[in-house]
């Protein structure tokens, strides 16, 4: 008998996804030794460069499918802010998730990539990009004067909508996905936003639901009150969110819940004290994942252009969008909900961050509307569901 041994490959060892030279990655199982058990090859190696809003993090989630078509056997990196990391937790599609400090960067500078697909206009990422070591980088770079620049053909419609007020605001109408795929080479077949709860989350909204009363029959409305800080404006007022409030209880049939995060935490605390036991509001301060399981539990989400509109697309809820200074054409709602917004305002939509126009886009919200189309959406899904 002999005592030879198993002859292994190496380099296929080392690039098999299980294998990390830490642990073995199956127990008993000696890679170096008895070679690959159940080889997963790293195939493309992409990284994805996203360090903008949380909302942003989202919605180029739905780039994801498209990565996988074109690349089926692939290792997706995503590098993003802290504060975003938990967005894309639990991600079928991502093999591994880093956030943007010190560590991450000493990482990158010894990783080689095939791709790198930066997904921002900024000098941050663009200049995380211009450094990474990839064959082919995809979106936007910096140039040696700090000038934000497309790095491919793909990426120049992106680019000139930054630079063109007229085309952004007023002749585009492709979503940001539709474009953002055009940027990245990708084929772009509506792919919706990737997020998934873990099981222990799923189990968490049951029993939250217990404990604040909400019953299966329960017809819920959410309302995303507030906004980030870098756009204050983003935000109806709070004498117009106890109006919308006010009217939907007076109905006697729908249960009302506020959802934020911190920053909108003190916002939330005056209107709920508007509606002493009379509404829910959730807690701000848990974090993005604590904040998806408050959100997954309305049926119908009521918002701006905000972060939580788009984790309301993620969780795939019926949604009540207004716009004001932000642009419409570029959110795809997916066929579940409705976009209202200012049209025909001439300063609509806008970059501004300071409005000289006492803010008519959002005086304009048509509240009344929102209150219909509420109902209504309310009166379809009790109507389905007696004829089912």
């Amino acid at each position: 008998m002999s005592n030879q041994k198993k002859s292994v490959d190496i380099e296929q060892i080392y690039s098999c996804k299980n294998f990390n030279g830490y642990k073995p990655c199956f127990p008993g199982h000696n890679c170096l030794e008895e070679g690959c058990k159940s080889y997963n090859p790293a195939g493309t190696r992409i990284l994805i460069i996203n360090l903008d809003a949380m909302g942003d993090v989202l919605m180029t989630t739905a780039q994801l499918p498209a990565i996988k078509r074109k690349f089926p056997e692939s290792t997706i990196y995503w590098v993003t802010l802290k504060n975003a990391v938990g967005l894309l937790e639990n991600n079928p599609y991502i093999d591994r998730v880093l956030p943007f400090d010190a560590e991450t960067f000493m990482i990158l500078n010894e990783l080689e990539f095939d791709i790198a697909m930066n997904v921002d206009k900024s000098q941050r990422s663009g200049a995380l990009t211009m450094q990474v070591n990839a064959k082919e980088k995809l979106g936007f770079g910096i140039n040696k004067n700090g000038k934000i620049i497309p790095l491919n053909e793909g990426a120049e419609y992106n680019y000139k909508l930054g630079l063109d007020d007229n085309l952004k605001f007023k002749i585009n109408k492709r979503t940001g996905q539709d474009y953002l795929a055009e940027t990245f080479n990708l084929d772009y077949k509506r792919n919706e936003y990737t997020f998934r709860f873990k099981e222990d989350e799923l189990e968490f909204i049951e029993h939250y639901k217990r404990e604040i009363g909400i019953n299966p029959e329960d017809e819920i409305i959410g309302f995303n009150t507030g906004c980030s800080l870098l756009f204050p404006n983003k935000k109806m007022t709070i004498d117009q969110h106890a109006v919308l409030i006010e009217k939907f209880l007076s109905y006697n049939r729908f249960k009302i819940m506020l959802l934020g995060g911190p920053e909108d935490e003190e916002r939330n605390n005056i209107i709920a004290g508007l509606f002493p036991n009379r509404i829910i509001s959730t807690p701000t301060m848990d974090g993005v994942r604590r904040g998806a399981c408050y959100e997954n539990i309305p049926q119908l989400i009521i918002t701006g252009d905000t972060f939580g509109m788009h984790l309301a697309i993620a969780l795939k809820k019926y949604v009540i969008a207004w716009f004001g200074l932000s642009c419409w054409t570029e959110i795809d709602i997916y066929d579940r909900g409705i976009k209202i917004f200012p049209d025909g305002l001439f300063c609509a939509p806008c970059w501004k961050k300071v409005c000289p126009y006492n803010l008519e886009c959002i005086q304009m919200i048509d509240l009344e509307r929102i209150v219909k189309e509420t109902v209504d959406y309310f009166d379809r899904m009790k109507r389905d569901g007696k004829e089912n």
